[in-house]
């Protein structure tokens, strides 16, 4: 069977629920002989049009340094399975930026931490960032919950 997967996207936040995630991801990427790519995303805060102070930049910079390490740490399992994988540290708007990354660099699967929607609570479980990826990109989308 050929494989079906050829790059394969995966978003990160900087805490221990990507775990099941990465799992997953690695698997797919092992099986498919995937590329992989890891992407953590500094989310902009929304201020005035001033441009940013150097207070600002050293702010967001320190959050991308941190972002970078961390990312480079997952690379590592799949690097040492000789999987490709690529390390992106992005600033921007979250939602943007990923579906932009997978459209940009013809990603064919993302694979995505997420959480249980609460039937009780929809209006505030519903709207979160993993599933407006996956109403919004073209490709395929794995939710991880």
């Amino acid at each position: 069977m050929l494989p079906r997967f050829h790059h394969i996207l995966l978003p990160l936040s900087l805490t221990a629920k990507n775990s099941a995630a990465i799992d997953i991801a690695f698997d797919l990427a092992v099986h498919n002989k995937a590329t992989i790519s890891l992407l953590h995303v500094v989310q902009v805060i929304e201020t005035n049009s001033e441009p940013p102070d150097a207070e600002t930049k050293e702010f967001y910079a320190h959050f991308r340094q941190r972002a970078a390490s961390e990312l480079e740490s997952v690379s590592r399992r799949f690097l040492e399975a000789d999987i490709e994988c690529e390390v992106k540290v992005h600033t921007g708007d979250r939602l943007q930026e990923i579906v932009s990354f997978a459209h940009d660099h013809r990603v064919d699967l993302i694979v995505m931490s997420s959480h249980r929607v609460d039937p009780d609570r929809l209006a505030e479980t519903w709207g979160t960032l993993s599933y407006k990826v996956s109403v919004i990109c073209e490709c395929p989308i794995l939710l991880v919950k």
